[in-house]
């Protein structure tokens, strides 16, 4: 046995020196690739499938399509217009909040400089510029109506969004129509008007006030 041992000993060192060298190159190897969850790997991701949804759409829309078809792929479609009202929405209300904060801020210091006796000249021009930046942001606020934009996107979408999940699970509206073809009828009608009642409140957030009150 001690001759075998003297045989076998050096071979399954050299066994273990190769297979940790081999380990250790996959690691390093692994270590330079790009993980598949990679923030740019999910956005290339999603960039493609933004472009083939709107491939298909032009193919659908050149084609001459019978009225059913067009409708399934219009319910295809939905989604992407659900996830645009969404992040618009978000959009208006990250501004609406930016607005709101500087003239939570701009006020509260714009009183307490102006509170100080004997205001020496360096706060009396924070006052100046920070009363300017509340009268700007209050301004902007109630011109442009990004509150109410926003509320109006998020209500659409979460409108849509329940049509959509209706007519896929065939519950709610659409729990008694046997035929799919019924059910996409009204799923487009509903989806449309839901379309046309945002545009008409976008048209009116567009106006000025005094247009509006007439």
């Amino acid at each position: 046995m001690a001759r075998v041992n003297m045989a076998c000993i050096p071979i399954l060192v050299a066994l273990l020196i190769l297979s940790f060298t081999v380990s250790n190159r996959s690691t390093n190897s692994a270590g330079h690739r790009k993980p598949e969850w990679a923030p740019e790997h999910v956005g290339n991701l999603r960039l493609d499938l933004e472009l083939e949804i709107e491939r298909k759409r032009l193919s659908a829309a050149s084609l001459s399509l019978p009225p059913e078809t067009r409708r399934h792929v219009y319910r295809e479609t939905v989604p992407a217009l659900i996830e645009q009202f969404r992040s618009e929405g978000k959009g208006y209300r990250r501004i609406h909040n930016a607005f709101q904060s500087v003239i939570i801020i701009g006020s509260l210091a714009t009183s307490t400089a102006a509170s100080l006796a004997d205001t020496p000249a360096p706060y009396k021009w924070i006052t100046v510029v920070t009363s300017f930046m509340v009268g700007v942001s209050a301004g902007f606020t109630g011109y442009f109506k990004f509150r109410e934009r926003s509320f109006y996107l998020q209500q659409t979408a979460d409108s849509i969004e329940e049509e959509y999940e209706s007519v896929t699970l065939g519950v709610g509206k659409y729990r008694n129509d046997v035929d799919d073809e019924a059910a996409l009828i009204e799923f487009t009608q509903r989806v449309e008007t839901l379309k046309s009642d945002q545009r008409k409140r976008q048209q009116q957030l567009d106006q000025p006030t005094e247009s509006a009150e007439l």
